[in-house]
């Protein structure tokens, strides 16, 4: 069965860096296409940035240029480099794998503080 693990998050001042780490186990990571979602206190989850298997990257409007989705096929994990971090940006960090089934990981939280 797959597993995403999800770390790197924490507290950081805004306009601060923060680089989130997703290690997956159990599945064929190189096939999946994988995501980063957040989802802050009374909002729906959003998607953040993706990653094809080819390597093909989509942001959301608000994070292009801020943030850098990544993966190493041989780690087993993705990566999501977030700079010029703002309050927004504050929230709980999800890593999805998706191609023939579809997983999540357990979130890891980042709070910018103003």
């Amino acid at each position: 069965q797959g597993q995403l693990v999800e770390s790197g998050g924490g507290l950081v001042q805004a306009g601060g860096s923060l680089r989130l780490s997703c290690a997956a186990s159990g599945i064929a990571f190189s096939l999946y296409a994988m995501d980063w979602y957040r989802q802050a206190p009374g909002k729906q989850r959003e998607s953040v940035a993706q990653i094809t298997s080819s390597g093909t990257t989509h942001y959301a409007d608000s994070v292009n240029g801020r943030f850098t989705i990544s993966r190493d096929n041989a780690k087993n994990t993705v990566y999501l480099q977030m700079n010029s971090l703002k309050p927004e940006d504050t929230a709980v960090y999800y890593c999805h794998a998706r191609w023939r089934s579809n997983y999540w990981g357990q979130g890891t939280q980042v709070t910018v503080s103003s």
